[in-house]
């Protein structure tokens, strides 16, 4: 196997961002053309950059059609709803792209492992988080899952690096601080949450995020590989790196997952 590129440079990497970029535009006006509906899932580990990537997507996009949402944790009235209602709410509109930062998967992960749900809602969870993506797909919403990946030594040092970031402190959570030290039991609730989740309507990418501004860029490319739209460079919205780009590392044993 071929080694992974190395890190991109500022100046390629800000060259690389504005073609991207200006492609974004092309895909935004066409989608308010159509009245089409873009929702893009953004997940990962803490540390592993998903603010980074959205203020990438949106820096140029027209904020009247493009948006971020980023609940914070459930009220006591929302605990006492449908799972998936308060996040209904936000789902995009036609004409309109919606990046979730965080979004009905932190059940899938930090609820169960950090005791934040029983293992009978993380299982309901797993049963139904298809059946839910499935009707959203089914209604015309175009789904991007996206998974930033990173080892437990990046994580460590992203989080040493915030520490001593007076800017950054906010993102040092009590919860992100303590699920530091549970990676393995991530690791093995990631395993689950692609095998049941990882459907041929919804599937996941996950993306190899040692390199921030590397992934930032692939990511970009996934979703416009998904669309077809007037004007499209191919040669700046082509395919992305399949050495940083890849499907999960287990697939779904379901009818209608990929094989």
């Amino acid at each position: 196997m071929s080694s992974l590129p190395g890190r991109i440079t500022r100046t390629a990497y800000e060259r690389e961002k504005r073609s991207l970029q200006v492609e974004l535009l092309k895909l935004q006006a066409d989608i308010r053309r159509s009245a089409d509906r873009l929702l893009v899932l953004v997940e990962g580990r803490a540390g592993a950059g998903r603010g980074g990537a959205i203020r990438a997507f949106t820096e140029h996009l027209n904020p009247r059609g493009a948006r971020t949402v980023a609940l914070d944790k459930p009220t006591d009235q929302e605990r006492t709803q449908w799972y998936f209602q308060r996040h209904v709410a936000h789902l995009p509109s036609g004409g309109e792209i919606v990046f979730m930062n965080r979004s009905w998967y932190n059940r899938a992960g930090v609820e169960p492992v950090m005791g934040y749900c029983s293992a009978s809602d993380h299982e309901e969870f797993l049963q139904t988080a298809p059946e839910f993506e499935h009707m959203l797909v089914g209604c015309g919403i175009r789904m991007v899952k996206l998974w930033f990946a990173i080892d437990e030594a990046e994580q460590t040092r992203r989080f040493d690096r915030r520490a001593g970031d007076a800017l950054g402190q906010w993102k040092l959570s009590g919860t992100r601080i303590a699920g530091a030290d549970r990676w393995q039991d991530f690791v093995r609730a990631e395993e689950t949450m692609f095998a049941r989740t990882h459907t041929s309507f919804a599937p996941w990418t996950v993306i190899a995020a040692e390199d921030k501004r590397r992934a930032r860029l692939e990511a970009i490319r996934v979703v416009l590989a998904r669309f077809d739209y007037p004007g499209k460079d191919p040669l700046v919205a082509h395919a992305p790196d399949p050495q940083l780009v890849t499907p999960p590392p287990r697939t779904a044993d379901r009818e209608g997952a990929p094989v």
